[in-house]
């Protein structure tokens, strides 16, 4: 994390493209399904789109220079690209570790698909990983947790599973590149949902892979190729575009995602408040020593649902919607999906709207019966 430039800086280099007298500063995507096949058959050169596409290769230059792998991949969606690492990683008879309070579709596919090929699953919740990879080959920990926010020790896990010899995956969707760097703290593998934070405009689905092992990123690779799960070239040139202002959107989402928690932990309506970035969050502590912004997500616990309700209806600037990241602030309630949480439990994702105009905004929200 440490460095010549700061993060908006960097989002814009890593997007740069090489600078060659009349071509467009900003590249053009390519949307290309076939390629002219030369008669030498020179498997260096792009031949089908499934399997090279040169808007890829800028997206991923610019993934795998933000997270400081050497490697990155590009997918369709956050979920299939960590459904693609766990086929290519996780093989029967071998132990998977994943996380009991992350992202619910997670959990459901490890059960679901991986667990009745032979591979035996454990759930285990941010407190209790490092105890489970103990006993695992691959570890998926997910930190800060979506949606209670808690904090993994990463470095601590790290050591746990380079002492057991097994891979640790790290979803950085919630951080984001620019909050916290996984592969520096000695996770193997990053996996991340770009539709979030780095696109930011809530207009496409994107995920990826970064890392710095060859041999695992070749099989990754090689498990996109004939599974399919591809970007189309038109989203990696939109994730691309977007990428150049991440710098700006999520250092104001951070901002307002504390001068939010502050406003809510303050007031009587609110049970519970739940944001690293607080000095007595219980996962501060870690949360300070390996992250460098908190994040733009703030956790809460209202009355109830109709409690939840009653502050999107009375909110001119929070939307009802079940994604992150974006430019406008939102509101969802997590128990709708089925997330052990309480009915008045809601994730807020902080947009890049004044802060003080949110900051009423949630005062008017929560005062209105």
């Amino acid at each position: 994390m440490t460095g010549p430039y700061g993060d908006s800086t960097r989002s814009v280099k890593a997007v740069a493209a090489d600078a060659v007298p009349g071509a467009p500063v900003a590249q053009p995507p390519v949307p290309a399904a076939a390629y002219h096949i030369p008669p030498s058959e020179d498997d260096s050169l792009d031949s089908y789109g499934r399997y090279h596409n040169p808007t890829w290769r800028q997206l991923e230059s610019a993934l795998a220079e933000l997270e400081g792998a050497t490697t990155a991949l590009t997918f369709g969606s956050g979920m299939a690209a960590i459904t693609s690492v766990l086929r290519a990683l996780a093989k029967p008879g071998l132990t998977l570790v994943v996380p009991a309070d992350g992202y619910y579709q997670v959990r459901r596919y490890a059960v679901e698909y991986l667990a009745p090929q032979g591979i035996t699953v454990i759930q285990a919740k941010c407190a209790d990983i490092i105890d489970a990879a103990t006993g695992a080959d691959v570890v998926l920990a997910e930190t800060p947790s979506n949606p209670g926010l808690d904090v993994v020790d990463l470095h601590a896990l790290a050591m746990t599973c380079r002492g057991r010899g097994a891979t640790l995956i790290v979803d950085n969707t919630t951080a984001t590149p620019l909050g916290q760097q996984p592969l520096s703290l000695g996770a193997d593998l990053v996996v991340a949902s770009a539709t979030k934070s780095l696109s930011g405009h809530h207009d496409l689905l994107a995920g990826y892979v970064a890392g710095c092992h060859v041999d695992q990123m070749a099989a990754i690779e090689h498990e996109r190729r004939i599974a399919g799960p591809i970007l189309g070239a038109f989203e990696a040139w939109l994730v691309l575009r977007s990428i150049a202002t991440a710098g700006l959107r999520f250092e104001r989402q951070c901002q307002n995602a504390l001068a939010m928690a502050l406003t809510l932990r303050a007031h009587p309506a609110v049970r519970s408040v739940r944001y690293p970035g607080l000095a007595d969050d219980p996962s501060h502590e870690v949360a300070n020593r390996q992250m460098k912004r908190f994040g733009g997500i703030v956790s809460i616990e209202l009355e109830d649902a109709a409690a939840v309700h009653r502050f999107v209806h009375n909110s001119d600037l929070f939307v009802s919607s079940t994604s992150f990241g974006g430019i406008h602030s939102s509101v969802d309630r997590r128990a709708r999906w089925g997330d052990p949480v309480g009915e008045g439990f809601a994730r807020i994702s902080a947009g890049i709207e004044d802060t003080d105009d949110l900051i009423a905004d949630i005062e008017h929200a929560l005062a209105r019966p």
